[in-house]
Order: C-alpha cells, then structure tokens, then sequence
C-alpha cells in the first residue's frame, strides 16, 4: 500500500498568521523522497502521479547541483549540465501542462523550479 506525497508549505502559519520559518519545499522534498525510497526498498514502486514525477526529477536536479549527496553511492558532486537539463525538463512540463494541472500540482511545479533555479544560479555563479 502506497500513499501520495503531500508537499506543506509550512513558512506561514495560515491559521495565525506567524511567518515562522519551516523546512524549505526543497527540504521537505528530500525528506519525502528519502521516505518514498524506504518504501521502495519495502514494496513495489510508488504511486505513479504528476507530483511523484515532478520530486523525482527535482531530486535528481538536486543530485546534479550536489545539494543532496547520490542515493547510489552517498557522495556529493556537482554536474551543472545534468542540473540544468534537469531543470529545462520541468520548464517544458510546466509549459506543456499549463492549465492541466490541479492546485496543488502547479504549486509544487512552481515552487520546485524556484528553489532550483535558486539552487543552480548559486552553484553556477
């Protein structure tokens, strides 16, 4: 049994108001992803959906940036054209599916593509 990911923006407290400052959708991503991968070494594979699409790739982008060490081997290293390909690919999903996506779908997209592109003009500068 398999549950869907579920990205919390959890910088604003909605409720209160409090701009409390909570793990980064980047952050909260790995955290998802490293738990999607425990559950992938228990079962089958994870649900297949948009949003388990979209982690995925902002993973490997991440990998590439050297912000998350490779699940492969557990060592850092950066490759800015696998990072910036990765991040093309997302640009083009978010293109070609403006308008298709729910709410939450288009907000993750979006939120991912900033927080790499922020990731990759760091790394790139």
């Amino acid at each position: 049994m398999t549950e869907d990911a579920k990205i919390t923006d959890r910088r604003i407290n909605h409720e209160t108001g409090s701009t409390e400052q909570g793990p980064s959708v980047m952050e909260q991503a790995h955290a998802d992803h490293q738990a999607q991968r425990g559950a992938f070494q228990e079962c089958f594979m994870p649900h297949v959906c948009f949003s388990t699409f979209v982690l995925s790739l902002s993973s490997s982008a991440l990998v590439h940036l050297g912000e998350v060490p490779d699940p492969d081997n557990g060592k850092t290293s950066i490759n800015i054209s696998l990072a910036k390909h990765t991040i093309d690919i997302l640009v083009m999903l978010e293109e070609k599916t403006k308008g298709n996506l729910d709410l939450e779908e288009s907000k993750l997209l979006r939120d991912m593509l900033f927080e790499l592109r922020m990731h990759f003009v760091r790394k790139s500068s």
